[in-house]
């Protein structure tokens, strides 16, 4: 793609002639890379960060690759603007530079707003900052010496941390000694100590050589398998163990294989709450911690994450789905922990599944992967059948720890008292594991209070005012929240409809409404309510994991944040208190997502010497995820949901692409889907369902329209869906998204 002709402000300084022609990708939606020219003695090659000139202003791209086979025949070279500066930056290798062209034609997405999002911290672009450390001057006294008033007990703990080693950053001496900020500043205005330039300390590296656990047979034939496939070439495989079969412990062995290599490793987990725990078993089996990458992070910390990663100096990080895009220049493995996750779909910006696309780029960089889960995705699995994927199987929990015992209270016959939710069944078997000192836990997967709030004048609902969805009662809060936009607000006191004051009523259990009934029938019970609103970053989520493991908390109750990852010696007793609450709505998934997640939360319960038992409230005992769970034949519920998706031809065994038409103004909406409607593609492979407004028809003030391409397997949709929009010329005040192989459907 050329740029538009355009006026330099600067004036070339060498021979034009000299200067030859690049491609530039900007991290902007932009349909390609841009052509410029490069002064010889920038000396650039494919994946040099530069700064080059977009309009009126500078804007920092990556050289894309050499323009010689590439030329725009119109274009002149007397057209083209030069290349301003190349930044002293690791360079983007060619694996990522491929991965970025391959995302960006799969998801259908401008290759420049995938480039961004591997260029995510700005700041790390840019030369490092100067960094200085404090160290004594000879005008300090000595710490031990007495008479010197001015020689307080904070100063003296500051020389001392300073006795015999290197300088140290102004913040990490205060921090050491024990003392405020302001006692070492009033050091150095006294001349005790001195500041001096100094180079930012490279991550630790985690040692590879370090012994870890005895594994089990089974785990370390295992183990010794993912070793052997470091230098196999790139290869996927699926580590497929029960809850509580040590299978971190498994991968950990290929990573420490992977750091004596001289390679990087990467570990994609779904949700930052889960690294807690996982973060100490590290660091217990390395000796040190690994790189973090997470939207938690503060600015300063993802600065200097990114240039450790493209440096080749952290050798191992850990992080959530955008971790992927990281410019890594040697890695060797990666592991996507958790692999069925529907938490490492994209929603929004680029849309992308991080399980998918990992195993896409081990493929270009032509490194083994290894897919973690004790509930595999069907797209997994039948990958295995198919013998796309290797699976390495444990099938037993480690060490004396043996599978909770499953049951279903069938609330048929045996419900709750009225205005409860919790049944006879499952409030006497609280009461068993709380006299016996052990830890129990109700998993319920609402936040809040009560999904849904009304009058019980006239029937109205509480709704977001900018969503096709009920405000969410937080009643510890104190407020009304919708959990799709943010929007919160207090209880009114007369209902908007009909004026009738303090008639509002909360409509069915949240966690806090489960919280409250549990803390009357055990008043003498340490009750914690753990979601997303309690759990703020990994600080917090580190505090829980404590409190937990030092049996602060008696009965937790959460939402799925506490259904996976976590491993509680204490914790004997799991109750689900609506079971059947992911079966509604008829999502292609439904059945498999909520297998998935009852059996990880029901995992969590018996992971060491005392038996666990889980307890499933529903009104479908008879439902074919209720069998499968109790009687533990996953088999049989995965030979029936595939047989299920293959009659059809729903994925893996079919294709499926959304696109979501939203806008403003509900008619221009409409008029755009309507037209994308009557230009479908047609096909004897091909159906298109719709347009049809969204579950969610609207969210965060823009209506919302759905259409749905269904193609045969062996269907390439992408050209087929380019093409098509092709034909639609919207506003700019209509967005299509497409979302290629859709999780969610609102």
């Amino acid at each position: 793609m050329a740029i538009p002709e355009t006026s330099s402000p600067r004036q070339a300084t060498f021979d034009e002639a000299a200067k030859r022609r690049v491609r530039v990708l900007l991290p902007l939606p932009l349909a390609g890379p841009y052509d410029y020219l490069a002064a010889e003695n920038l000396h650039l090659r494919p994946g040099d960060f530069v700064e080059a000139p977009l309009g009126k202003r500078s804007v920092i791209g990556v050289v894309w690759d050499d323009a010689e086979d590439r030329q725009t025949p119109e274009l002149t070279r007397e057209r083209l603007r030069d290349v301003e500066s190349r930044l002293d930056t690791p360079p983007l290798a060619t694996p990522i530079r491929r991965f970025v062209d391959w995302v960006a034609s799969y998801t259908l997405t401008p290759p420049g707003a995938v480039l961004r999002m591997t260029m995510s911290v700005s700041a790390a672009l840019e030369p490092p900052r100067p960094i200085f450390a404090c160290r004594a001057t000879p005008a300090a006294p000595d710490p031990g010496a007495s008479g010197d008033r001015k020689l307080t007990a904070a100063r003296r703990r500051v020389l001392r941390a300073l006795e015999g080693g290197p300088p140290r950053l102004p913040a990490e001496l205060a921090r050491e000694a024990g003392v405020g900020g302001a006692v070492v500043r009033g050091m150095l205005d006294l001349g005790w100590l001195e500041l001096v330039g100094t180079k930012r300390a490279p991550p630790p590296t985690p040692d590879g050589g370090r012994v870890g656990p005895t594994l089990s047979a089974d785990q370390r034939r295992a183990a010794d398998s993912l070793v052997d496939a470091l230098a196999s070439g790139f290869a996927v495989t699926l580590l497929d163990g029960v809850t509580g079969a040590g299978k971190t412990e498994v991968y950990f062995e290929a990573i420490a294989a992977a750091v004596r290599a001289g390679k990087q490793a990467l570990i994609l987990l779904p949700e930052i709450a889960l690294s807690a725990q996982w973060l100490k078993r590290f660091a217990e089996r390395f000796g040190a911690a690994p790189a973090e990458w997470h939207s938690e992070l503060p600015t300063s910390a993802r600065r200097n994450t990114w240039r450790a990663v493209a440096a080749g100096e952290a050798r191992v990080l850990v992080g959530a789905r955008s971790a992927l895009f990281l410019p890594f220049p040697e890695l060797g493995l990666i592991v996507v922990d958790e692999e069925h996750e529907s938490a490492f779909k994209q929603e929004d910006g680029v849309v992308y599944h991080a399980r998918d696309m990992a195993v896409v780029r081990a493929r270009l960089t032509g490194i083994p992967i290894v897919l973690v889960s004790a509930t595999p995705s069907l797209e997994t699995t039948v990958n295995v059948d198919q013998g796309r994927y290797r699976a390495l199987h444990l099938p037993d929990r480690h060490g004396v720890a043996s599978l909770p015992q499953i049951e279903a209270i069938d609330l048929r016959r045996t419900p709750p008292p009225r205005r409860a939710w919790l049944a006879p069944p499952l409030r006497d078997a609280l009461g068993a594991a709380l006299e016996a000192g052990e830890q129990a836990m109700l998993f319920l997967n609402r936040r809040g209070y009560a999904p849904l709030t009304l009058c019980r004048a006239c029937g109205h609902r509480l709704q977001c005012p900018s969503c096709t969805a009920w405000l969410v009662e937080h009643r510890l809060a104190g407020r009304l929240q919708c959990h799709h936009c943010g929007y919160a607000s207090s209880l009114p006191r007369e209902c908007p409809a009909c004026g009738a004051e303090e008639r509002f009523a909360a409509c069915g259990p949240g966690v806090e409404r489960v919280a409250e009934e549990a803390t009357a029938l055990f008043p003498a019970a340490r009750i914690e309510i753990i979601t997303s609103d309690t759990i703020g970053g990994p600080a917090t989520a580190s505090a829980f994991v404590e409190r937990m493991e030092a049996r602060e908390i008696d009965l937790l109750i959460g939402t799925q944040i506490v259904a996976k990852g976590h491993h509680f010696p204490a914790l004997t007793l799991v109750g689900v208190v609506d079971a059947d609450l992911g079966l509604a709505g008829g999502d292609l998934r439904a059945g498999e997502r909520t297998y998935q997640l009852l059996h990880q939360v029901a995992g969590r319960a018996g992971r060491a010497e005392r038996p666990g038992r889980a307890l499933l409230q529903t009104h479908m005992p008879e439902h074919p995820v209720m069998q499968a769970l109790v009687s533990g034949d996953r088999a049989r519920f995965l030979a029936t949901e595939t047989a299920a998706r293959r009659r059809g031809g729903w994925p893996p065994f079919g294709r499926l692409v959304a696109i979501v038409v939203s806008g403003a103004d509900e008619a221009e909406v409409d008029r755009i889907a309507r037209r994308l409607g009557k230009s479908r593609p047609h096909g004897g492979d091909l159906q298109v369902l719709g347009p049809a407004p969204a579950p969610l028809a609207i969210l965060r003030g823009r209506h919302r329209r759905r259409l749905l391409l269904k193609a045969a397997r062996d269907v390439q949709v992408q050209p087929i869906v380019r093409d098509w929009l092709a034909g639609v010329d919207p506003p700019s005040s209509v967005r299509l998204q497409v979302d290629i192989d859709p999780y969610s459907f609102v």
